[in-house]
């Protein structure tokens, strides 16, 4: 249609054509429009604000109000963005327009949730802070007044936080984490079948077992460490370089050399 017509279109035909006659009676739309003195005008387009809410007289069979920030237009598969309180946009936490704390959305991965790009190397630093502050705002102590239902939530939300915090705070957890999100499943007991890694993972285990005092199990600690770092380093070049085998090569060595540290904190 071109533009001269849908400005001539009688208001009511339009109506009758977009919305749906069992919602609304044409009768009630039209005596909603006879309450304007001013009749519209459609000369020009320019002053025309698409983020301006618009009211129409308040009828009791008819009230619209358009609020671009409002939801209520949104496709089925994209409700999750809207608050389930007042359907409005709504953060990853609690909702700003009405403070009502919103259900876990599982499409918001663990970095978005401390507020960091999606990659390997991210500053650490930031997370117990920001994952304090998201505790903060869901203790008991702060939502016991909220209903059961978004009690729920809190807790929901809480166990969510904490698993991000545990995941991105442990450079082995977070490598495996990554590559879930590119779609690469890592299985963690695999074995490899590198004889010289193998015998060198033997090495070292014997050395623990062997060892009598802290002082020579902080050694070998101290040892792994670095060895872990090495491989961290190589599997952030993999990763950020898409060179997903490389990646999942690193991510066994840092796997054998996480088990040795665990083996030696038991014995310290």
């Amino acid at each position: 249609m071109r533009r001269n017509q849908l400005i001539t279109t009688p208001l009511s035909t339009f109506i009758r054509k977009t919305l749906n006659p069992k919602s609304v009676s044409i009768e009630s739309i039209q005596e909603n429009i006879t309450q304007f003195q001013i009749p519209p005008k459609f000369s020009t387009l320019s002053g025309f604000n698409p983020t301006q809410q618009i009211r129409f007289p308040i009828n009791p069979q008819i009230h619209f109000i358009w609020n671009s920030n409002l939801c209520s237009s949104v496709s089925s598969n994209e409700t999750n963005s809207c608050c389930w309180n007042c359907n409005n946009q709504r953060p990853f936490l609690i909702c700003e327009s009405c403070g009502s704390i919103q259900p876990a959305d599982h499409s918001i991965d663990y970095f978005k949730i401390f507020g960091l790009e999606r990659k390997f190397d991210i500053d650490d630093g930031s997370l117990e802070g920001t994952y304090k502050s998201w505790q903060k705002k869901l203790h008991p102590d702060l939502v016991h007044t909220k209903s059961k239902e978004e009690r729920e939530y809190a807790a929901e939300q809480s166990a969510r936080v904490i698993d991000a915090y545990t995941t991105l705070r442990k450079p082995l957890k977070r490598a495996i984490y990554v590559m879930s999100l590119e779609g690469i499943e890592v299985d963690e007991e695999q074995t490899v079948s590198e004889p010289e890694l193998l015998g060198e993972i033997m090495e070292i285990r014997e050395a623990v077992e062997e060892a009598n005092d802290s002082q020579a199990l902080n050694k070998i600690h101290s040892e792994m460490e670095v060895k872990l770092r090495r491989w961290f380093d190589s599997f952030a070049n993999a990763f950020k370089s898409k060179e997903y085998d490389e990646a999942l090569k690193a991510i066994q060595r840092m796997t054998y050399y996480h088990r040795v540290n665990e083996e030696i904190v038991k014995k310290l």
